[in-house]
């Protein structure tokens, strides 16, 4: 298998020259790691984000800590995904507050370990959206209830669960799915699509299925072996659709509708269909 080369490295400097940026908040699938939407986290960053990505904390599969303790998944089994995306939420709140304290000149870190060179001249907390995949993006309506900072939200092919499906939210949101989940089969979604009364946007991807929105898009391809699956299981996982392809519109489409409400840089993009990508279309 071939890893990617990607363009991070541990404490990269912010750029001062750009003024505050913008904040988008990213979390993982159920147990999964803040580093596995790495192919549209890192594209972000090169538009101008500053993009915080959150390890939920016995969670996740694993969280390495600073001075090496090292914490993994304790839920309980049959853990329900409502207390789930509860604590998510709470996570969300206590990572907004940090970078709050960040950008009054405090440092929040372990110890006050060193934080990245131009990091507290450049968060905008009038400007903070977030985005997941999976459980992740099924966490973000319960977060933006929690706290009103976050501006605009993505769930990139999420279920959704808890009681904030059925309360209002006049914030924009972006509900953006694989090829056979949508509002239309997925009551979760239709219910919350009833009570978002902010710009509402319901994209489906075609050729798409559950794991192309995340970095299993780039990897599983390649050796689908080291997953311990055959060619059919990976089609199953990911979609028919070319793995470059999908990721180039995922990037496309999460920056146009985070442009628009976080940078008011409209996009026609985000009007209606385009034939510029007609994997996507626009469920109505």
């Amino acid at each position: 298998m071939t890893l990617p080369t990607t363009a991070g490295h541990t404490g990269a400097p912010v750029d001062r020259r750009a003024g505050k940026l913008p904040v988008l908040l990213y979390s993982p699938g159920l147990h999964g790691s803040r580093a596995m939407d790495t192919a549209l986290v890192q594209d972000l960053a090169s538009r101008g984000y500053l993009v915080v990505t959150i390890d939920h904390t016995h969670d996740a599969a694993e969280v390495l800590f600073p001075g090496g303790r090292r914490e993994v998944n304790t839920m309980p089994p049959h853990s329900h995904s409502s207390h789930t995306i509860a604590v998510r939420a709470a996570d969300t709140h206590f990572v907004i507050n940090q970078l709050s304290a960040i950008a009054h000149g405090h440092n929040p870190g372990l110890e006050h370990s060193p934080l990245p060179h131009g990091l507290a001249h450049a968060v905008d907390m009038h400007r903070i959206g977030m985005f997941g995949a999976s459980l992740g993006g099924g966490s973000v309506p319960a977060a933006m209830h929690r706290d009103s900072r976050i501006r605009a939200g993505a769930d990139l092919d999420g279920q959704l669960f808890g009681s904030e499906v059925n309360q209002p939210l006049d914030r924009p949101f972006l509900l953006f799915s694989s090829q056979h989940h949508n509002r239309n089969t997925d009551g979760s979604r239709a219910r919350f699509w009833k009570h978002l009364h902010g710009e509402r946007l319901d994209l489906k991807l075609h050729g798409a299925e559950h794991s192309a929105f995340v970095d299993s898009e780039v990897l599983m391809h390649q050796a689908p072996g080291a997953y311990g699956m055959t060619p059919a299981q990976v089609v199953q996982a990911l979609g028919t659709i070319d793995p470059n392809r999908a990721i180039e519109i995922q990037r496309t489409y999460l920056a146009a509708f985070f442009d628009k409400h976080l940078r008011h840089h409209h996009s026609h993009l985000l009007d209606g269909p385009s034939h510029h990508y007609p994997e996507v279309s626009f469920v109505r």
